[in-house]
Order: structure tokens, then C-alpha cells, then sequence
């Protein structure tokens, strides 16, 4: 998290937003002394005001084995990014920087059984076939019988009930109109700074 409350995001509505957004997230966890971490698609799950992330990893990954021992997790969702030039502030003694949207969930996790890991999977080619459409939905049923109960074995599936759920929504809130308005300018013109220009002018109005 960035240090700067002014950059702090704590809305609800946004972060779980953003964390759907931008799922592919990073999940971390320590053992013996030892930070890992590893990829994974997650599921964001918001109900009565109370989030729950589901995702799976390999058995034989170095995190699960962590998550296994009781390693906390943190989850980490990483948004769109750009660098920012001081010379689009129009100000002196200014100096590089970059802007970013970012999400954070730490807690504790819970190992699913057969049916709660056969439904994260479910669920998660669901939500990524649909947006394929016209093509038909793959379903594991298009699999040979018994070749998804093989693999299953090959995976395990967690459920993360964030004790900290946060984020950091940095686009030049410290700088007033102008610097911000040259900072937009300057992102417009590059393919790579369009995202994080479209979402400062969203978080101006």
C-alpha cells in the first residue's frame, strides 16, 4: 500500500469493481521465513456487504504447500499503470513519478473440498467463455467422463475472507487543477497512458 492517506482506497464498491477488472492477481504467502508467490485467476465474490475471494492453484505449488502449513495470504490485484513525466506538470522542481490503481486482500484461507474446487472452476470458465460469444460455452462435460475427476486431484482451491481489504488509487490527487490537467495531456498522447488519462479525468469530475 502506499503510505499516502491521500491515496488510500477504501470503498467497497470500488475495490471489488477493480479487483473483477483486473483479476489475474498475484497471491502471496511466507514459510519458513521464505516469501512466495504465485499467478492465479481469482473469483470476487460480494454479498450483504461481505467479500470472499475463491481461486485455485497446482498441489504441487510452493504457495499451496504454504497455504496448507496456515500462511495468511495476500492477494494482489494490479490495475493499470503509467509513468508521469515531470515535464506535464508545467511546475518546477517537480519530480518522476508513477500513477496506478491497485487492490489488496490479506486474511487467512480456507481449503475447499471436491465440490467447493469443481465449482471455482465452474464459475471461473463461465465468467472467461462468456465474453467468447458467439462460440459455444466449454464446459468440463465436453470431457471424456471420469478425466475431470482425474485432474481435479491436481489442484487445490482456497476461499480468502479478507480481514484487510484496500487499495491504492494514486493519480495526482496531491497536485491541483492545472499540473493534473498537463499530466492527462501528456498521458493522452501515448498508447500507454491512455487508461490511467481516462481514469484521472473520471476521478476529477
Amino acid at each position: 500500500m502506499h503510505p499516502a492517506r491521500s491515496f488510500h482506497e477504501t470503498d467497497i464498491a470500488t475495490l471489488v469493481a477493480r479487483a473483477r477488472a483486473y483479476s489475474f492477481a498475484l497471491v502471496c504467502a511466507t514459510q519458513g521465513g521464505r516469501v512466495m508467490a504465485a499467478h492465479a485467476p481469482v473469483l470476487i465474490d460480494h454479498e450483504d456487504g461481505k467479500v470472499a475471494l475463491r481461486f485455485h492453484l497446482s498441489a504441487n505449488n510452493a504457495v499451496t504447500a504454504a497455504l496448507q502449513s496456515g500462511s495468511r495470504a495476500l492477494i494482489v490485484f494490479t490495475g493499470p499503470d503509467a509513468y508521469i513525466s515531470p515535464d506535464w506538470y508545467g511546475m518546477d522542481d517537480q519530480v518522476p513519478t508513477w500513477n496506478y490503481l491497485s487492490v489488496e486482500a490479506e486474511g487467512p484461507v480456507t481449503l475447499m473440498d471436491d465440490a467447493g474446487a469443481t465449482q471455482v472452476l465452474d464459475d471461473l470458465s463461465h465468467l472467461h467463455e462468456t465474453p467468447l460469444a458467439p462460440k459455444p460455452e466449454w464446459t468440463r462435460h465436453k470431457m471424456t467422463p471420469g478425466r475431470f475427476e482425474a485432474m481435479l486431484r491436481g489442484i487445490r482451491a482456497f476461499t480468502l475472507a479478507p480481514e484487510r481489504f484496500e487499495g491504492t488509487t494514486k493519480l495526482g490527487q496531491n497536485k491541483s487543477a492545472e499540473p493534473r490537467a498537463g499530466v492527462i495531456a501528456g498521458l493522452s498522447t501515448h498508447q500507454g497512458g491512455i487508461a490511467i488519462a481516462e481514469e484521472m479525468r473520471k476521478h476529477t469530475s
